[in-house]
């Protein structure tokens, strides 16, 4: 039986953060994963890297590029006649992008020394991981670790009244790979990821509809800035439905018939293409023995504590599968942190601080409180916003929609939230989580010297608005 060190299961952002950190501590590992592309080679990056994070912002960035080439150019002087879409073109660009850093995360497997095995990894008991082969799952090997990471990631929500097919009804995947354009598009779920996915296909030409359930858009953002993307998103033409439960789905010649109910009563309307985007539950199924002592909760997270610990001696669960909210750079953290306490250092994880990032066009970015949690709460704050109207950097670069909102405690002004939508934002919010890291107070960001013209100026004259101090727009009688 061969043995390691650390064993990591999955090679997602969590995953293989966990493993790289761990080799760098000295520690020999392995990491085993079950992914392969569509040459069923091994291809390391889990989903974030290989069907959701990168792929997707490839075609935003693309899409949007297609978008203002068509009609946002002609403001600048520059004129584009008979501007053309290649599609095929476009997702081997995303393709290639995905192959480049598949290859790259196996580069920083193989520089740290870090063991790549290719197959699914089940925990048979605390120091004991089984692969099975992962084209058929036939040939299994037992290697042994002092120590277990689990890092299994999540996958697509499945909903009975929807069921994917992968031809009219796709999951988040499948909308990546579209071979065109569906002339009318619908999506269950008016989340982050059916925003970016609506945003991607809408610029391209389709029709897109979004069906939410709830009537309430983005409740987990601050109200002001969810309203203000609301407003934004429809206005670029998304037609987002709330309140809109779907009732079911049906394929009929190559098209899909949905139906749905809001308060004007029952309707149904037939379009090319379905995604469904409903959410990510944690892959944790078939992960480990039912007697191994690890706890699931009814949602299928891994039971952990503040430092990722499953109460299991020396085995450690991060990422997708466990509390908190699935974002590759949370799970990124989490595995640095599993890794330096496995080493014996004093590993943490501010979860406080996360930033959260809607790539839509503008980006929506926040981090810390929202306004209604600090209400809820019965913290006094004191709030502080600047509009983009009123930066010259977004006027010269004709993207002046929306604001910066900095939330500070009443009494010892420590920022305790700042919510942005506009240009950039997810660029500009790390500048927040930075400040927020270092207990910072808007009075602090009001005195430190930002470029000018920035679009972080934007920021600054947030900070300065919370004591009414804003330079560059007229300030509000307190």
């Amino acid at each position: 039986m061969i043995k390691y060190d650390v064993i990591v299961i999955g090679a997602g952002p969590a995953g293989y953060v966990a493993a790289i950190r761990c080799a760098q501590l000295g520690l020999k590992t392995a990491c085993v994963d079950d992914w392969l592309n569509d040459k069923q080679q091994s291809a390391l990056g889990g989903t974030c890297l290989n069907v959701g994070c990168i792929p997707s912002k490839a075609l935003l960035e693309s899409s949007e590029k297609y978008a203002d080439t068509k009609t946002g150019l002609e403001k600048h002087g520059i004129g584009v006649d008979n501007t053309t879409l290649n599609l095929a073109t476009m997702m081997a660009r995303k393709n290639k992008i995905v192959s480049e850093l598949n290859q790259g995360v196996a580069g920083l497997f193989k520089s740290c020394g870090v063991t790549s095995i290719s197959g699914r990894g089940f925990l048979k008991n605390k120091n004991t991981v089984e692969v099975s082969d992962g084209k058929n799952n036939s040939n299994k090997l037992n290697i042994n670790a002092k120590n277990i990471i689990l890092a299994p990631g999540s996958k697509p929500a499945e909903i009975s009244i929807a069921p994917v097919n992968n031809k009219t009804i796709v999951d988040s995947a499948g909308a990546l790979s579209f071979n065109e354009v569906p002339k009318r598009l619908a999506i269950i779920g008016a989340g982050v990821i059916g925003l970016e996915l609506g945003s991607v296909w809408h610029r391209l030409g389709a029709e897109v509809v979004i069906l939410e359930a709830m009537e309430e858009f983005l409740p987990m953002a601050d109200n002001q800035i969810s309203r203000e993307a609301l407003r934004t998103l429809k206005k670029q033409g998304l037609n987002i439905k709330l309140g809109a439960k779907v009732l079911s789905a049906k394929e009929s010649d190559e098209l899909v018939s949905v139906a749905f109910e809001t308060n004007k009563g029952k309707q149904t309307e037939t379009f090319d293409k379905l995604i469904v985007a409903v959410g990510r539950k944690p892959n944790s199924a078939n992960l480990f023995n039912q007697d191994s002592g690890l706890k699931i909760n009814a949602q299928g997270f891994i039971d952990v504590d503040e430092h990722c610990y499953t109460g299991q001696e020396n085995i450690y669960a991060i990422g997708d599968a466990v509390r908190g909210p699935m974002l590759a750079h949370k799970g990124m953290e989490e595995g640095v942190m599993a890794a330096e306490i496995i080493a014996g250092q004093s590993g943490r994880v501010n979860y406080e601080t996360i930033p959260s990032v809607i790539y839509t066009h503008p980006e929506i970015a926040w981090a810390g409180k929202t306004e209604q949690q600090l209400k809820t709460a019965g913290i006094e704050y004191k709030s502080g916003s600047f509009p983009f109207l009123a930066s010259g950097r977004a006027k010269a670069a004709g993207e002046t929609g929306g604001l910066v909102k900095v939330l500070a405690d009443a009494k010892t002004d420590r920022v305790l939230g700042v919510h942005m939508i506009g240009a950039r934002c997810s660029e500009l919010i790390g500048q927040a989580v930075i400040a927020m890291e270092f207990g910072a107070s808007s009075e602090d960001l009001a005195m430190t010297m930002f470029a000018h013209p920035t679009l972080s100026e934007a920021f600054h004259e947030a900070a300065l608005a919370v004591d009414n101090r804003a330079i560059h727009m007229p300030n509000s009688k307190k």
